[in-house]
This record gives structure tokens, sequence and C-alpha cells, in this order.
């Protein structure tokens, strides 16, 4: 019966975790449209870890006006007169910017594998096992460390692949199939951009190889989808097989470069085992006098990612030159006035403020905040018409912004083990359950800070919104008893000073 009673406790938590007032942003909802420009120089831009634009060589194609070519173009002919009401969906639904879509795609595979394991019946909690991804609990658990990491890698071979591709694009210079045949149907917008290699067989191939490594679990699912693109580039009149094929084996290999500097960056020791955990809170109690401690029922012993703090950064040179300073002593004056306003808060809760704490939420089951700023960004995108490269290049930033901002949080969320309002004040309830990691600072709050800065840079017509969403997310922690108003304004200037080192990144890239 005890167990059955905190199976409940948890599961009620993860309920309440759940609930939510407001639609998060939804999916890109757009056809193909015309670039707004091509960026024809967008080879000659610097990619993020390649070392140059030909560190995967692919080789030069066969002139327009060979047999082979030409025979290509007779087999785009044939197999168009035969394309199903299925295939013009499949053409429509990828349009012309695929990342989009693959975008889409991996915000929904981290809501589907953000689920916390429940507890045995023993009270202990199990984990997942990558080296066993099919047994529960199931690999992975799209926590937001996880899930930012996954946007980083993943946008960041994509900006490296198509500066890559732009490259070889104007090296070979093969033109647009519809500027050397009028045969072809164009089931897409055109552009003047050469067609060797297919830009979007390079996003496709890199969303494959990338996702599968970190969903190995939707591995046939991914070759389905992948499949179905390349199919859409070819009866859509986009790309020959030739350029499908090149670009296939460009987008492998530099997902081949991403995934090595993934295998080293030291996630697969940010989850420790409970000597570590108790290390770390330990010296944090020395240090400080304080430490955090689980709040569920049972408690879980270990939390989440003590470690992830150590995980090499993309831009950030040093985690804890930028640590935010100590944080009010629990029971000191300071902490007191911050005590008060979240009783004051819990107590006269209005409706607004409830709304904002779950349109925020972004807990279990949902794509965290990695993933909702994902969505406002391509929702942008689509709006201002950029071509894949600019798209690509916005992602990569912005996601490489988060994950530092993910690291330097749990950097000082362990360093200073702070406890969180349910710990700290007596007969405190929250309205989203209780995270499994110390408060201090907040995670919303840094992320948020971080994206906004970077979407600023790209889109600056838009900064007061972004500032404005960055500080209503901040704001949802405090209205749902997550942190305290401290934890959110030592988050947001972390946040800040996160973005700012990578828009100076961005501001010598070659793309101004």
């Amino acid at each position: 019966m005890k167990n059955l009673i905190y199976l409940f406790i948890s599961v009620f938590l993860f309920a309440t975790f759940l609930s939510c007032e407001h639609d998060l942003p939804a999916n890109a909802d757009f056809d193909a449209y015309n670039y707004q420009s091509i960026d024809e120089n967008g080879g000659n831009w610097k990619p993020i870890i390649l070392t140059s634009n030909e560190d995967v060589v692919i080789p030069a194609p066969t002139d327009v006006n060979s047999a082979e070519y030409k025979a290509e173009l007779s087999e785009m002919i044939a197999a168009q007169k035969t394309k199903t009401d299925n295939d013009v969906s499949a053409i429509n639904y990828w349009g012309n910017n695929p990342a989009i879509r693959w975008n889409e795609i991996t915000c929904d595979l981290t809501t589907k594998y953000n689920l916390i394991p429940a507890p045995n019946p023993d009270g202990t909690y199990p984990g997942p096992n990558a080296a066993n991804p099919g047994k529960y609990p199931l690999f992975p658990y799209t926590h937001p460390p996880y899930s930012s990491r996954v946007f980083a890698n993943l946008s960041g071979a994509w900006f490296d692949g198509l500066i890559s591709a732009w490259h070889y694009k104007y090296k070979f210079n093969r033109p647009a199939i519809h500027k050397s045949n009028t045969e072809v149907q164009q089931l897409l917008p055109t552009s003047e951009l050469p067609s060797y290699p297919s830009d979007a067989a390079v996003i496709n191939a890199i969303s494959r190889v990338i996702l599968t490594a970190m969903f190995p679990l939707e591995k046939d699912d991914l070759i389905k989808k992948s499949d179905e693109l390349k199919n859409s580039l070819f009866l859509s009149g986009n790309a020959v097989k030739s350029d499908i094929e090149a670009a296939d084996s460009l987008g492998r290999g530099i997902a081949k470069i991403y995934l090595a500097r993934a295998a080293g960056d030291g996630m697969k020791s940010a989850q420790t085992p409970k000597p570590i955990s108790d290390s770390i809170k330990n010296a944090a109690f020395q240090r400080f006098g304080w430490s955090w401690t689980n709040q569920e029922i049972p408690e879980r012993p270990v939390g989440l990612t003590p470690l992830y703090g150590k995980v090499k950064t993309w831009f950030v040179p040093d985690v804890a030159a930028i640590r935010p300073p100590v944080p009010p002593a629990p029971g000191s004056e300071e902490f007191k006035k911050h005590e008060a306003e979240m009783k004051s808060i819990s107590e006269n809760m209005t409706t607004k403020q409830r709304a904002i704490a779950n349109f925020w939420n972004d807990g279990l089951n949902t794509y965290t905040p990695p993933g909702h700023w994902n969505r406002f960004a391509t929702n942008d995108i689509v709006k201002y018409k950029l071509n894949p490269l600019r798209t690509v290049r916005i992602l990569a930033y912005l996601n490489m912004a988060m994950m530092d901002a993910g690291i330097c949080c749990w950097d000082a969320k362990f360093y200073y083990h702070y406890p969180r309002p349910v710990q700290a004040i007596s007969g405190f309830q929250t309205i989203l359950g209780t995270p499994n990691f110390p408060s201090y600072t907040s995670g919303h709050s840094t992320f948020s800070a971080a994206a906004a800065e970077v979407l600023s840079f790209f889109i600056p017509q838009n900064t007061t919104t972004y500032n404005q969403y960055a500080s209503e997310a901040s704001d949802s922690r405090i209205y749902g008893g997550i942190h305290y108003r401290f934890d959110c304004q030592a988050g947001l200037v972390q946040g800040k000073k996160i973005g700012e080192i990578t828009v100076n990144v961005a501001r010598n890239d070659g793309a101004q």
C-alpha cells in the first residue's frame, strides 16, 4: 500500500507538471516560398567546427550536356508522370526549406521522450540505458540538458553542412534544373541556386544520422522520413539523383564529425552515481552551510545530471568566470523578503499568473524551454522567408547559445546546491511540482535570456517581443513556485552574457 501511495503521488506530480491553460507555439504552418535572398557568397562563411569548407570531399558532377545528366533528367520527367496524390502531399509538406520540418520533428521527439521514470515498487528509481535503449525507462530521457544538446549538435551540423554545400554549389556551378530544362515540372518555387549538391538533401542526411544517434529507437521512422524527402526532392523537379547522392555523402560526413565531438563532450559522465552526487552536495554544504535535497516521495537519491556543468561548451570560454554571485543565505533578512514574495504570490495567485506559469511550464512531456524557443525562431524564419543557409545559421547560434546556457546554469545549480522553495519554506506548495535539481539559478531564465539575445541579433525588428518572452518565461517560474526571484534575476543576467558571447562569434563568421 505504501508503494502504491508513493506511485500515486508521483503520478499526481507528473500530471501537475503537464497542466496547461494555453497552447504552446504551434508547428510552423507554411507553404514553400521564394527566398528573400540566396547568399551567393555563403560558401565563404566561417563554419563552427569544420576547419575548411572541404573537410568532407565530394566529386565533381557530370556536365549538364553529358549523356549521364540527360539520362537523369529523362528519368525525372518519366517519374513525374506517375506521381501520386501522396507524393504531391509529401512535396508540399517538406517544401523547399526542410530544416523547418526537421526542427519540428526534433521538437516532437523531444516531447515524446520527455518522460521521467516512475519509482520501482521498492522505492528506487531506474535510469535509461543508452546501451539498451528499449528497456524501460526508454533511452533517452529528454530533459532540458539533453534536449538542448540535441538541438545544438543538429543545427550546428546543418550550418556547417550548408556552408560546405554553398561552397561546392558555386565551385561546380551546375545550374538549377529549371535553367537547363523546360520539360521538368517545377512543383516548388525555384531559385538561382546551383543544384549540386542539393542543400535540402544535405539537411536530410545530417538529420537522419544525428537524430538516429540521439533517438536510437526512432531509426526506422527516421529512415522513412528521410526517404520521403529524397523522393520529394526528385519528383518536385528540385534535384536529380546525383545532386541528392552527393549531398547525402556530404551530410553524412558532416554528421560524423559532429557526433565525434558529441562523443567526447562529457555528457556521458553528466549523470553521476550517488557517491559522487553526495560529494558534490557535501562540498556545497562545506562552502555555504546549505544544500538542496530532493522533495519527491520517495526521494530521488541523485539529482538530474549533476556534472552537466562540466560538459564542453561551444562558445563560452570559462564557465566559472561567469558564474553568478552567491545567493542570499536561507533565513537571512534578504532571503525573508523573497520568501514573503513567494508566499504572497502563492496565496493570491491571479488567473493571468497561473496562465503564464502553465504556458511556460515546459516540463514533462513537452519539448522543454529549448524547444519552445526553436518554435518561436522557425515561425519567424518562415515569416521573413529566409533561405536555408540563413535559416540554419540562426538555429545553430540559437541552440548552441542555449546549450551553453544550460551548461552554465547547471554549473551554478550544483556549485551552490541551493534549496528550492518547497524545501526552504515551511509548508510551501507549488503548482508545477518540483524539479529534480537545485534552485539557483533558474534554467528557464538562463535559456530564455540567451535565446532572446541571439534572436534579437538576427531579427532585430522583434527585439522587444523576444525580451518580453524572456522576461515572462523568467517570471513564470516564480508564479509556479519553482524559483525565487533572485534565481530568475541571476539567470537572466547570466543568459544575456552567454547570448552576447555567442553573438560576438556570429558577428565574425563572414555572413554580415
